[in-house]
């Protein structure tokens, strides 16, 4: 994958003579040059009529122009908090370019966060080290297992390309 985008259109069309909106959650760029929108909703609200109503047109619409679509309904809960909280670093000009830029030259593959983050840091508070990390993990230049525990100085950080 190389680009991950939230809520990234507004969707709006004329539906059984009445006219919708809706938001996707995400869209998906993949490397191949596929595209996925996603929807995300609980599993236990799927077999709500409404709800299905409400996700199939776009998804009718969304492949009649050729892209991939998927209803999502579930990870594990530490996943998706690491998630929702790194896409708080989603935008660009959340932390300087600058900051970002350092971080991804000197972060050195298969170190603990906090590690990276005193040596980040210098002379500062080893946190303010931690947003330039922050948009690198979002953005997918550097991973970590977002699965295995909530994002701590524990993870171990590995560079992507």
């Amino acid at each position: 994958m190389c680009g991950i985008y939230a809520q990234p259109c507004r969707m709006v069309a004329r539906v059984d003579g009445r006219v919708r909106s809706h938001v996707p959650d995400f869209l998906l760029e993949m490397r191949s040059g596929t595209v996925r929108v996603v929807n995300v909703k609980p599993a236990s609200r799927l077999d709500d009529p409404k709800v299905v109503q409400a996700l199939a047109w776009p998804g009718q619409l969304i492949e009649r122009h050729g892209w991939e679509y998927e209803i999502w309904s579930g990870a594990e809960r530490t996943l998706l908090e690491n998630i929702r909280f790194l896409a708080g670093y989603r935008h660009s000009g959340v932390v300087p370019e600058d900051e970002v830029e350092r971080a991804w030259r000197e972060v050195i593959d298969g170190e603990e966060m906090a590690i990276a983050e005193r040596r980040l840091a210098g002379d500062r508070k080893p946190e303010e080290a931690r947003p330039p990390l922050m948009a690198l993990l979002w953005a997918g230049r550097l991973t970590t297992d977002l699965a295995a525990r909530s994002l701590s100085g524990e993870c171990v950080l590995r560079r992507r390309g």
